[in-house]
């Protein structure tokens, strides 16, 4: 695994807790020392920060997809940056995690995208619901949805779990990378968003009792 990180005490923890947990570990602080052992090596994954020192995480990721390259990379971005979220999953990223973020959480998304890598299928369907996974777009009908990244994730995730309650909680761990701490209304607005620009799919996002929701036909 490859760890790009200019913040030289989080690259030394993430190291630490990977190494712990089996994995070969490379690290680079910027673009050129990653471009380094790029050239010498193809690790399982890259977990890349996007603003570096000498340059745009983003950029890197471009060279790997347009070269042919299909190696995981799991973006870490800062809270707030939806725009380079959004661009580099277009650009080919398999997950992204928001900073501050746990050590669980991020080696959970990782082997996550491990599995989603050799699971994951071109397209899901649910009713007139269409989603492409790559590149992230939902199709209804005739027309082509627009969805900022949360809310892709999260229809992908009521998608692949169909009939069944899905707390809160876990629906945000799962979609922004962290616990949900004091942040419950998150969630509620982007189902209600969700709802909105679905509606007339044939399914429905339910409100359960408990503090859950369930995507289920009408």
């Amino acid at each position: 695994m490859l760890l790009v990180e200019d913040e030289v005490g989080i690259l030394t923890n993430n190291r630490n807790f990977f190494t712990e947990e089996g994995y070969h570990v490379l690290t680079a602080e910027n673009l050129a020392q990653a471009r380094e052992h790029l050239a010498k090596e193809m690790p399982d994954a890259i977990v890349l920060d996007i603003m570096l020192p000498d340059g745009n995480g983003l950029d890197l990721l471009r060279e790997l997809r347009e070269s042919g390259s299909k190696i995981p990379i799991i973006m870490l971005t800062a809270w707030g940056k939806s725009s380079d979220v959004s661009r580099g999953l277009k650009l080919g990223a398999n997950d992204y995690v928001t900073k501050p973020f746990t050590y669980e959480v991020l080696q959970a998304r990782i082997e996550t995208m491990f599995r989603n890598v050799e699971q994951m299928p071109e397209a899901i369907s649910r009713g007139r619901l269409t989603l492409k996974i790559r590149p992230m777009e939902v199709h209804f009908g005739n027309q082509k949805i627009k969805l900022p990244p949360v809310e892709f994730f999260l229809l992908q995730l009521f998608t692949e779990n169909e009939g069944k309650d899905l707390k809160a909680e876990y629906l945000y761990e799962q979609v922004w990378g962290t616990d949900m701490a004091d942040d419950a209304q998150a969630v509620q607005k982007a189902v209600s968003r969700l709802r909105k620009k679905t509606a007339g799919s044939g399914y429905t996002i339910s409100a359960v009792y408990g503090g859950s929701y369930r995507f289920e036909r009408e």
